[in-house]
C-alpha cells in the first residue's frame, strides 16, 4: 500500500493563478446587470426574459457546481478550468448572437452558468485547501474573494465603455475572448498526481453522506441561500433600480464599481479575521449589517451619493461570506472533498441567487416597483444571522476505517 504523497503547490504559485482565474470569471459575470437595458430595448423583451435567463445561470451554476467539485478532487482542478474556460467564450458568444428569448436562455443562462461552475471559487479553493498549510488557509482564501472582487470593480467600468464605445454585442465577444485566458492560468493550478493510501480513504459517496447528515452543515447551507438572494437581486437589478427612480446610468456604473473596491477590503478582512475568531460570528454579523445597509438605502432619500456609501458598506460585506463559508466546511470534514462540498452549498446560494433575480423581475412586472424584493431581502438577513449562531466549528470524528 502506498502512502506517497506529491510535493504541495508553492503557496504562492496557487494564489497568483487562482487569484488570476478568479478576477476574470467573477469579474465578467459580475457586469452582466449592464447588459439588461440594452438588450431588452434592442430585442423587444420585458425585464423577465432577460432576469429569467441570469436566474437560470445561477442555478444552472449551482447544480453543475458539485458535479464540477467531485471531478476537480477526483482529477485534478486543471481539466475542470479548461472544460469551464471554453463553455464560458461559448456562452457569452451565444448570448451576443441569440434573437430569441429561448437561444439567450441557452447561452446566458445554461452555457455561462455551468462556465462558471468549473472556473470560481469551489474549484479554486479546493487546490488552495490541499496546498496551503491550515493555519494560513482562512487568509489565502480571503486573497482569493478579494481577487473576485477586484475583478468586479475591474471589469465593471471596462464592460460598460465596451458597451457605449463598440455596442453590447461586440461587447460580449470581446468578453468572450477574455474568457479563454483562463486556460493558460490553469496550469499553474495543475496538482501533482497523489499517491493516497486508499484502503484508508473516505469514499465520495461517504463524504456526502456525512456532510448531509450534519448538522452545521445543513445551517451553513441554509444561510448561504440568503447569501445568493440578496447578492444576485441587487448585482441584476439595482442598475434598473437607480435608472427608474431618474438617475444616470453612470451612477449605476459606479455603484457595481464600488461594490467590487470595498469587497476587495471586506473579503480580506473576513479572511484574516476567520483564522482567529469564530467564523460563525462573523457570518451572522455580516448578514445583520447587509440587512441594516439595505432598510437604510430603502428608507433614505435616493441621491448619487447615497447609492455610492450604500454600495460601499454593501461591498464590504459583498463575498466576505465566501472565504468564512468554505472556511467552515475545510474546518468539519477536511479537504479531501472541499471542492464538492463547497459546490453542495454553493448550490443553495445558487437556488436564491435564482430566486433574487427571477423574483426582481417578476414582482417588478406585476407591481411596477421593486420594493417587495428589497423588504424580502431584509427579512432573509435576520434570518441568515439567526440560523449561523447554532454552528460547530470543530472537526467531524470519523470512525477508523479498515
Amino acid at each position: 500500500m502506498s502512502t506517497a504523497t506529491a510535493k504541495p503547490l508553492s503557496m504562492v504559485q496557487v494564489l497568483v493563478c487562482g487569484a488570476a482565474i478568479v478576477t476574470l470569471s467573477m469579474g465578467i459575470r459580475h457586469g452582466f446587470g449592464l447588459w439588461l437595458q440594452p438588450v431588452t430595448a434592442e430585442r423587444g423583451w420585458n425585464r423577465e426574459t432577460f432576469a429569467f435567463a441570469l436566474a437560470v445561470q445561477n442555478l444552472a451554476w449551482g447544480l453543475a457546481g458539485p458535479f464540477a467539485g467531485a471531478l476537480a478532487d477526483r482529477w485534478g482542478a486543471f481539466r475542470v478550468l479548461v472544460a469551464g474556460s471554453l463553455l464560458y467564450a461559448a456562452g457569452l458568444a451565444t448570448m451576443g448572437l441569440a434573437t430569441s428569448g429561448a437561444g439567450f436562455l441557452g447561452g446566458a443562462g445554461v452555457l455561462i452558468g455551468m462556465a462558471q461552475a468549473g472556473t470560481t471559487y469551489a474549484i479554486v479553493y479546493g487546490v488552495i485547501g490541499r496546498n496551503v498549510a491550515p493555519e494560513k488557509r482562512s487568509w489565502a482564501m480571503g486573497v482569493a474573494a478579494a481577487a473576485g472582487s477586484f475583478g468586479q470593480f475591474l471589469m465593471v467600468p471596462i464592460e460598460g465603455g465596451l458597451i457605449g464605445g463598440i455596442g453590447w454585442q461586440n461587447a460580449l465577444f470581446v468578453l468572450g475572448v477574455a474568457a479563454l485566458f483562463i486556460v493558460p492560468l490553469a496550469f499553474g493550478l495543475r496538482e501533482p498526481r497523489r499517491a493516497e493510501a486508499t484502503a484508508q480513504q473516505q469514499s465520495i459517496g461517504a463524504a456526502l453522506r456525512e456532510a448531509i447528515g450534519d448538522r452545521s452543515f445543513k445551517l451553513l447551507t441554509a444561510g448561504y441561500f440568503v447569501c445568493g438572494f440578496q447578492l444576485a437581486f441587487i448585482g441584476v437589478h439595482m442598475p434598473s433600480y437607480l435608472k427608474d427612480h431618474g438617475l444616470t446610468p453612470g451612477v449605476a456604473t459606479t455603484a457595481l464599481a464600488l461594490i467590487g473596491l470595498f469587497n476587495v477590503f471586506g473579503t480580506y478582512v473576513a479572511g484574516s479575521l476567520g483564522g482567529r475568531l469564530p467564523k460563525k460570528y462573523l457570518l451572522s454579523a455580516i448578514y445583520t449589517l447587509r440587512s441594516l445597509a439595505i432598510v437604510a438605502f430603502v428608507l433614505a432619500p435616493l441621491t448619487p451619493w447615497s447609492v455610492c456609501v450604500f454600495a460601499s458598506a454593501m461591498g464590504f460585506l459583498w463575498l466576505s461570506t465566501v472565504p468564512l463559508t468554505n472556511g467552515i466546511v475545510a474546518e468539519i470534514f477536511g479537504v479531501r472533498y472541499l471542492s464538492m462540498l463547497g459546490g453542495f452549498v454553493f448550490l443553495s446560494h445558487q437556488v436564491g441567487s435564482f430566486l433574487g433575480v427571477w423574483l426582481g423581475g417578476r414582482l417588478y412586472d406585476a407591481t411596477g416597483s421593486y420594493d417587495v424584493v428589497w423588504w424580502i431581502s431584509i427579512g432573509l438577513g435576520l434570518f441568515a444571522a439567526a440560523i449561523n449562531l447554532p454552528i460547530r466549528e470543530r472537526a467531524i470524528l470519523r470512525p477508523a476505517l479498515a
